[in-house]
């Protein structure tokens, strides 16, 4: 079964960063892509940002130009640089990892999520 490990989270001030990581079980190869996402309770789980198996990212209109999604192929690790970092990006970040079956029909795997608090 395949784990997905995420660390990181905490509480920032306004306009500070973190860097989350996300510790895969398997090799990162193995998935057609992974990514971050973040859940406020009470909305919809959001895609922050997504990274392709051979490199093509995409992110949120509301974290372009802020975060970073990258990979290092050889720890399995992906990670999730924040930088100016506003009280509504407050949630937890769930790293998830993306396979596609025979029929290319995708399905996904899921970590336990890290919480990050932004707040003075």
């Amino acid at each position: 079964q395949v784990q997905l490990v995420e660390s990181g989270g905490g509480l920032v001030q306004p306009g500070g960063s973190l860097r989350l990581s996300c510790a895969a079980s398997e090799s990162l190869f193995s998935f057609e892509a992974m990514a971050w996402y973040r859940q406020i309770p009470g909305k919809e789980r959001e895609l922050v940002a997504r990274s392709a198996r051979w490199g093509s990212s995409k992110y949120a209109e509301s974290v372009k130009g802020r975060f970073t999604i990258s990979r290092d192929n050889v720890k399995n690790t992906v990670y999730l640089q924040m930088n100016s970092l506003k009280p509504e990006d407050t949630a937890v970040y769930i790293c998830n990892a993306e396979r596609r079956d025979t029929d290319n029909i995708p399905y996904y795997y899921w970590g336990q999520g890290t919480q990050v608090t932004v707040s003075s």
